[in-house]
């Protein structure tokens, strides 16, 4: 025998979890959709060098990399925006730009695993790419802010920066070459803390202790959007990256409100960095006020000179991608997730067999009507029928006996509500979209 057992971090998915996942897909599909974003896809799959050396050193160590049956060097993919960049190369002159595309599917990264973080998850993302307008930017916060709207969220927060104005404060502070040691190193404070950023930032780049605390204490800097945006006009405007950055992140904020994302759901934030090496300006995190611990649950930003590395045509871009994996571990402590594990509302109770045939003509024109059956397989008591209903989360039961056959009627059963109608045969449909569409007939 051999033992079942998974690899770690490497999860299985019961239904329990799969019908939410497929939920939270349509919907941000429709998300995407309703923005103009056009579906794509690329292979798991990819040359190595399509992938190393993309999102920094500590990146290139999470790949999963092998020589395949032809012995050529692959690896899987650790994101979708490197392969979109790939993607884009090859294919934008058909496609033309500004080209705007969603793309879901898993990835995998041997990182270490932890609540709501695996080694296999799925992401889902959205990227205009072959504009450098601010717009597209500022349209990437409003999709983030849709997105987690369309899941019935209400308490989260968008957080924004710039690399610009980043990289302008390192280079006014003497520190340029060493953008990438330093920016990684404060994407964990969140993470590790204060002094501990400061001990790798030290370490990292051998910077004086009172350098390292001069950055900390810049990109900790608290106060209105106006206020923190103010203070980096006074103190760096003088800097051309910086002087973008700070103007980039005041129309986007400014836009923002104008669009309806109200203030409280969105923070500038001089803390975030992005640890991937590509982001070149505008960065999203996006945290659940209820749960800040999982992590971001809607990252991005904008790359400016990732399609670069495959082709000498221009293509900057900029989007975001939604933790599918680690969101619905987030929703699953916060008991968000419906206690289902069947995507059909109504069980069809199967009474007697040799009625299988009307109970299955039944089905069927239900179906048609839009409404999710399942047919019981066999022809046990009601009881252990209905057991059945109710620890798979069925809505409702339908049930006919002999006597029902016989006066023409059905029996519709709320399983939650413990309650029973009566209705003729002609009106199952309609009484049964009343039920669930909550309304009295």
């Amino acid at each position: 025998m051999i033992q079942p057992r998974l690899l770690k971090g490497f999860p299985d998915y019961l239904p329990a979890l799969m019908i939410p996942r497929e939920h939270l897909l349509e919907k941000a599909r429709q998300v995407y959709r309703s923005f103009g974003f056009a579906p794509i896809d690329t292979p798991a799959l990819e040359y190595t060098e399509i992938l190393l050396g993309k999102g920094g050193e500590e990146s290139d160590k999470l790949i999963y990399r092998f020589k395949d049956h032809g012995d050529r060097d692959v690896a899987l993919r650790f994101d979708l925006t490197v392969p979109f960049a790939r993607f884009a190369a090859m294919h934008i002159n058909e496609l033309g730009t500004p080209f705007k595309r969603y793309h879901m599917g898993p990835v995998w990264r041997g990182e270490n695993t932890a609540h709501g973080r695996f080694r296999e998850f799925w992401q889902c993302d959205f990227d205009t790419i072959g504009t450098t307008s601010n717009a597209a930017d500022i349209e990437t916060a409003l999709v983030i802010h849709e997105l987690l709207r369309s899941f019935g969220f209400e308490r989260f927060r968008i957080h924004v920066n710039n690399r610009l104005v980043l990289n302008g404060l390192l280079e006014e502070l003497g520190l340029a070459g060493h953008t990438g040691a330093i920016l990684r190193a404060q994407d964990k404070l969140a993470k590790i803390g204060h002094e501990a950023v400061v001990a790798e930032i030290i370490d990292q780049t051998a910077i004086s202790s009172s350098q390292a605390e001069r950055i900390l204490a810049l990109v900790e800097m608290s106060g209105s959007h106006r206020e923190i945006l103010d203070r980096l006009q006074k103190d760096f405007g003088n800097n051309v990256k910086a002087a973008e950055g700070i103007k980039r992140l005041r129309e986007l904020i400014a836009v923002a409100a104008k669009a309806g994302i109200p203030e409280e759901r969105l923070s500038l934030d001089l803390s975030i960095a992005r640890g991937l090496d590509y982001y070149t300006g505008t960065i999203y995190e996006t945290f659940l006020t209820d749960m800040p611990s999982i992590g971001s649950i809607c990252s991005g930003g904008r790359y400016d000179d990732l399609a670069s590395l495959y082709t000498k045509q221009q293509l900057p871009g900029v989007g975001a991608s939604l933790g599918l994996t680690r969101l619905l571990a987030a929703m699953e402590d916060l008991n968000l997730l419906p206690k289902i594990s069947t995507p059909a509302p109504v069980l069809m109770i199967q009474f007697t067999a040799d009625q299988l045939g009307e109970y299955q003509r039944m089905a069927n024109a239900l179906r048609i009507q839009g409404i999710g059956v399942e047919v019981f397989p066999d022809a046990k008591k009601v009881g252990q029928q209905l057991q059945y209903a109710e620890r798979r989360g069925f809505r409702f039961a339908l049930i006919a006996g002999p006597d029902e056959f016989e006066k023409g009627t059905w029996k519709i059963k709320d399983l939650a509500a413990r309650t029973e109608q009566t209705v003729p045969a002609g009106e199952v449909a309609v009484a049964l979209h009343a039920l669930l569409n909550g309304r009295k007939e």
